[in-house]
């Protein structure tokens, strides 16, 4: 995937980072210094995670999956949003 999008820009390796809440942060942070997004930026941050996640499908290591999937969880923390919630 590309570090640039029409949405945001990201920091390099931001899917690689070690633990869930570091992508995370790093998530939110590109989102909120966004000029070119066009929704909020928790919902631009969460459409490119989710974007990654369906991109690399199933070549994406279980361990790794289990990393990106936990943070969506730690992006919603930091948002104070629950599951489900827009």
């Amino acid at each position: 995937m590309t570090q640039k999008s029409d949405a945001l820009d990201l920091e390099p390796n931001v899917f690689t980072k070690h633990t869930p809440r570091s992508i995370a942060q790093s998530l939110k942070r590109s989102a909120e210094h966004s000029t070119r997004r066009k929704s909020d930026p928790y919902r631009s941050a969460m459409s490119m995670l989710t974007f990654y996640i369906n991109r690399a499908g199933k070549n994406l290591p279980k361990q790794r999956r289990e990393r990106l999937e936990a943070a969506k969880n730690e992006l919603r923390a930091l948002y104070g949003r629950k599951r489900g919630q827009p």
